[in-house]
């Protein structure tokens, strides 16, 4: 019998709460990572009210210097902690994986400055089509079809980049690459991107539509990934028939391992907060775990460095999860976490090195307060815990803390 009849883990991407004691091992733009702090310094900066999280104990969360503007609470209606990252790495497959129970002792690799001429040459060898030189570098999704669209639509080459993710994106006009013809391409490029020095976790297809000054990524995009490289929690869950839920791009991440039910990509974070309630409230879903990623704060904020936008899509969040609360059932348990930091305020346009924050209510709670400071993989142990699982490779499980 299980203690939570259902779980739901919800990922804020890059929602990171001050630096990892090992962050000055981590760097940005050449900056040490060790003076990174996400909510910290957009809360110092430009002000921040999140007061439903707050009243689950967000403020009440250890740390040097309290959040500037997240008030404590005296009797909070959660339990509170940090967790640190035990992998090598502070990318989002790095964070999902350990989160989900895995030790990656050997991060994968990125590319800060570009992909090598051996990549770009076999690609072009097997497309028949130039890349882009000028492109071929970290680059806003969004800027880099504004900057190189107008070419690509002129002379038939491909927009190559990539980002602070291990990843290798490939942007295409549909007009002008056919779907097929980029997702051919982009398969090719996983299959020479397996191992080093070119390990990476996904290679993207970024379909767009549109004019010059007008363009608009489509809903064709398509992840190649490579699946965890042992069983996850997830992985242990489908194998003992229990439903496992992914919303927005948790299945891409897994590669579909251990996942048997995918609510599909999300258009944007509310869209992926209304794909989550309707996982919870659907009558299929009568006990299990959910796991969801709320991707804009890191894509649209993190790495732009705006402070301002990222704080709104906090209150946004924070808004909406009133309606998370009463999607929930009365042993349904909720966690919100985070993969890693992506301080912008920081250095550069990479991820920091830093604990994320861990917040968890239910309905059925006698109690509140805080739990130790723990590690991203102890969360897989408590779900596998409560399920009657096996844990994955690492991770001590805090159940009994949650009463």
């Amino acid at each position: 019998m299980s203690k939570f009849n259902r779980m739901h883990l919800v990922v804020l991407d890059s929602v990171g709460i001050g630096a990892a004691p090992d962050a000055n091992d981590f760097v940005n733009a050449g900056v040490p990572d060790g003076a990174s702090d996400t909510l910290g310094h957009i809360s110092k900066s430009v002000g921040l009210n999140v007061p439903n999280m707050a009243k689950l104990g967000l403020g009440n969360i250890p740390r040097e210097t309290p959040l500037k503007t997240v008030p404590t609470e005296s009797n909070p209606t959660g339990y509170a902690t940090k967790l640190q990252e035990v992998s090598l790495g502070k990318d989002t497959m790095t964070g999902h994986w350990e989160i989900m129970g895995l030790n990656i002792t050997e991060p994968f690799d990125t590319f800060w400055n570009g992909f090598p001429e051996e990549i770009l040459t076999k690609i072009e060898e097997f497309s028949g089509r130039k890349v882009i030189r000028e492109a071929n570098k970290p680059y806003s999704g969004t800027a880099v079809i504004e900057d190189f669209g107008p070419r690509q639509m002129e002379t038939g080459e491909l927009i190559i980049y990539t980002s602070a993710d291990p990843v290798l994106q490939i942007a295409a006009h549909e007009d002008v690459i056919p779907l097929d013809e980029l997702y051919r391409i982009c398969e090719y490029a996983r299959s020479i991107t397996l191992e080093r020095p070119a390990l990476l976790g996904r290679i993207i297809a970024r379909p767009y539509v549109g004019e010059p000054g007008n363009f608009t990524r489509t809903s064709n995009r398509r992840d190649l990934a490579v699946s965890p490289f042992a069983p996850t929690v997830l992985d242990k869950l489908n194998e003992a028939g229990i439903d496992t839920y992914a919303v927005g791009k948790i299945n891409d991440i897994f590669n579909g391992a251990g996942i048997n039910h995918d609510m599909g990509h999300n258009k944007s974070n509310n869209h992926g907060i209304d794909n989550l309630i309707k996982a919870m409230t659907s009558e299929d879903f009568k006990h299990g775990f959910s796991f969801t990623n709320l991707v804009d704060f890191d894509a649209l904020y993190g790495h732009r460095r705006d402070p301002h936008g990222y704080r709104d899509c906090l209150h946004e969040f924070d808004q909406r999860l009133p309606e998370i609360i009463a999607a929930m059932r009365e042993d349904d348990l909720l966690m919100i976490t985070a993969d890693h930091g992506n301080d912008p305020t920081y250095a550069g346009t990479d991820h920091t090195r830093e604990y994320i924050p861990f917040l968890a209510y239910s309905p059925s709670f006698k109690g509140n307060g805080l739990i130790p400071v723990g590690h991203f993989s102890d969360i897989s142990a408590t779900v596998a815990e409560n399920f009657g699982v096996d844990k994955a490779m690492i991770g001590e499980s805090f159940l009994d803390k949650l009463v």
